[in-house]
């Protein structure tokens, strides 16, 4: 059970037993005996509702009674907890409210003091000067040697604690043999009374700042759910020192800002400047520009891709030290996030820096981090809904179009009117050329499918992955055609990824059928499209125009095979035209193919193809010969050599770059 349920029904079984017991009190005064003829059961539940004490459940060891008691041991269980939750959440409160350090100290350790039931409750800090530990916080303490101890690191029971970041318990501490006692601390301890100690460590991360206790003037057990108890406190309790601190050095910050003078009032400005940035959204180039009107000199935004040389070398080391660094006439400062970075601020014509001055440039590229960080997630998320949209369009379009067409329209882009279906696919290397690893491979392709993102929302369009590459749906202008958007898509596309980007293209003249059309009389129209423009790509890089964009048209006689995904297709053409010979060359391992190409090659020559092939001109007659029985005697005549050499072309091309 978690703590927010056990909380809960702790919450409810104590409302429902202070109403209960009311009610039991005005009519039974508070009776443990059971009025005449009440069941031993009723009376048990009347002992429950009072919450009465265990010593009032005494009798056979029935079932009823086990059960009560286990009933009333549950509640007992349920209201601790409850008590435990209400404290920590109101030290939470305190927290969130920090105004002085030792009033939120003294709210944690009296209550501590006060959930735990102990006599006193106290809290050491670390002194990292003097390396031992001093009393900070008490509460329930009456000796005054006691809260000015201070205990040397393995010396007594908290100096164990802080030295070896562990929580350390003990019944009986004057007796205890595994601390290092010393006159001073058994003094004042002694002098207290404190008999049972339990100690738990105050954790910044693996840094232990002090320790806070539980003590108590008698001997006492304390068990886990104790130790677990005092160690939230004491994770509280660090959180407090550590906003503190944080607090501390902001003010000290702002005390050497105000005692420069002039440097205050740039630092106000900038502060003010790049504040104002934040809450409305800001840009990079904006944050430089203010920064360069207050610094002097001029402000410059390196992307990662930027970096290079000892450039990047110094970003690398302003990422390390985690501040801004000088690098020869320049300063920069890394713009990171989460130990990733993400590009660096750069102040030229500045060579001597006041401090103040480092740590404004220091603080503008944290903003810029911030703003940065902004944009990738509203990017991402934008990227998300579109991707997510075109998805759907591509595989399931007769999904409730009424609902396509409003997801559309939240995101500004209109599925009325013809459509450009691109498919955006990354340059490919012959197989013989060295491959890109699988990180760099996955890293070209988020590259490619943020470009399509971003070119697709500024033309009101939709982009989304899809075998392997990226599917962009943008609407047309009037006068535009998708030859034309398809060619700037891949010179845009690969300027942004710094690779080839080939980019097939297709109309699509209605993406969403009717609200009332038939869904079986309704083409998907879009995934048609989509697959003609991939097959368009892949001609693209098949015929060496990786690189490029274009649709079927652009290819004429091909571009009319591409257009047809059916047995009138590529595919089809060539298995009609050369699939004797092919299926020949696959069963008995000849080569007619190549010898047709050879012999089409050097002006249907057997005597200058044989030359290519280095075999003796009778064998490339017997071949030919061959051809002429699988293919029919008048397969050399032009009509027939014509289809023979545009199939072979096809099948060459297709053969030399299929992966």
């Amino acid at each position: 059970m978690s703590a927010g349920s056990s909380a809960s029904a702790g919450s409810s079984a104590s409302a429902a037993a202070g109403r209960a017991g009311a009610a039991g009190r005005a009519g039974a005064a508070g009776k443990a005996a059971p009025e005449s003829g009440q069941s031993t059961a009723a009376r048990y539940l009347e002992l429950l509702v009072r919450g009465a004490p265990v010593e009032a459940y005494e009798g056979p060891s029935t079932p009823e009674r086990l059960l009560a008691l286990r009933l009333r041991a549950e509640l007992e269980e349920r209201r601790r907890r409850e008590a435990e939750l209400t404290a920590l959440i109101a030290t939470a409160h305190d927290l969130a409210g920090l105004r002085d350090l030792d009033e939120v100290l003294r709210a944690i350790v009296r209550r501590a003091r006060s959930l735990l039931g102990t006599d006193v409750a106290y809290l050491t800090l670390t002194d990292t000067e003097r390396g031992d530990t001093y009393m900070r916080v008490t509460e329930g303490s009456v000796s005054a040697r006691f809260q000015q101890l201070r205990l040397g690191m393995g010396e007594g029971l908290g100096g164990l604690v802080a030295q070896t970041a562990r929580p350390y318990v003990t019944d009986d501490y004057s007796r205890d043999a595994r601390f290092q006692h010393t006159t001073s601390i058994d003094d004042g301890v002694g002098e207290e009374g404190l008999v049972a100690i339990l100690g738990v460590p105050l954790a910044l991360g693996e840094q232990i700042i002090g320790v806070i206790y539980a003590a108590d003037r008698r001997a006492r057990h304390y068990g886990r759910e104790q130790i677990a108890l005092l160690a939230s406190f004491a994770a509280h309790a660090a959180v407090a020192i550590d906003t503190a601190r944080l607090i501390s050095e902001t003010r000290n910050a702002v005390a050497e800002l105000e005692a420069a003078g002039r440097t205050i009032e740039r630092a106000a400005q900038v502060h003010d400047r790049l504040t104002e940035l934040v809450l409305r959204g800001g840009g990079v180039a904006e944050v430089a520009e203010a920064l360069a009107e207050v610094l002097g000199g001029g402000v410059s935004y390196l992307e990662p891709e930027q970096l290079e040389g000892s450039t990047e070398e110094f970003v690398r080391e302003s990422l390390a030290r985690g501040g801004a660094v000088r690098a020869g006439q320049v300063w920069v400062a890394a713009v990171t996030a989460g130990g990733e970075l993400l590009g660096a601020l750069a102040l030229h014509g500045h060579p001597d820096l006041a401090p103040v001055d480092q740590l404004t440039l220091e603080r503008a590229a944290m903003v810029t981090s911030l703003l940065q960080l902004a944009r990738r997630s509203a990017s991402d998320a934008e990227q998300r809904v579109r991707g997510e949209l075109l998805d759907d369009l591509l595989d399931a379009p007769h999904r409730d179009r009424a609902l396509l067409r409003e997801r559309a329209g939240r995101l500004g882009t209109r599925l009325d009117g013809p459509q450009a279906v691109l498919a955006a696919r990354l340059a490919t290397e012959p197989q013989n050329a060295q491959l890109p690893s699988e990180n760099e491979e996955f890293t070209a392709r988020r590259r490619l499918l943020s470009a399509a993102s971003h070119l697709a929302a500024t033309g009101h369009g939709l982009a989304a992955t899809r075998d392997g590459g990226a599917v962009l749906l943008l609407p047309l202008a009037d006068g535009d055609t998708a030859s034309a958007l398809a060619r700037r898509a891949a010179t845009q596309l690969g300027a942004a990824v710094h690779a080839r980007v080939t980019v097939g293209g297709a109309v699509v003249e209605q993406v969403l059928a009717a609200d009332d059309a038939d869904p079986a009389d309704s083409p998907r129209t879009v995934a048609d499209r989509y697959d003609e423009a991939g097959r368009c790509a892949d001609a693209l890089r098949l015929l060496g125009r990786e690189g490029e964009g274009g649709t079927a048209e652009d290819l004429g006689f091909l571009g009319m095979l591409l257009a047809d995904s059916g047995p009138r297709g590529l595919d089809g053409f060539v298995g009609r035209t050369l699939g004797p010979v092919l299926e020949y060359d696959r069963t008995r391992g000849t080569d007619l193919v190549e010898t047709l190409r050879a012999y089409f090659a050097h002006g249907m020559s057997p005597a200058r193809a044989k030359d290519e092939l280095h075999v003796h001109v009778n064998t490339v007659t017997q071949r030919l010969d061959r051809v002429a029985r699988l293919l029919g005697t008048d397969w050399h005549t032009p009509d027939r050599a014509l289809e023979l050499q545009l199939a072979l072309r096809l099948h060459h091309l297709s053969t030399a770059f299929r992966p």
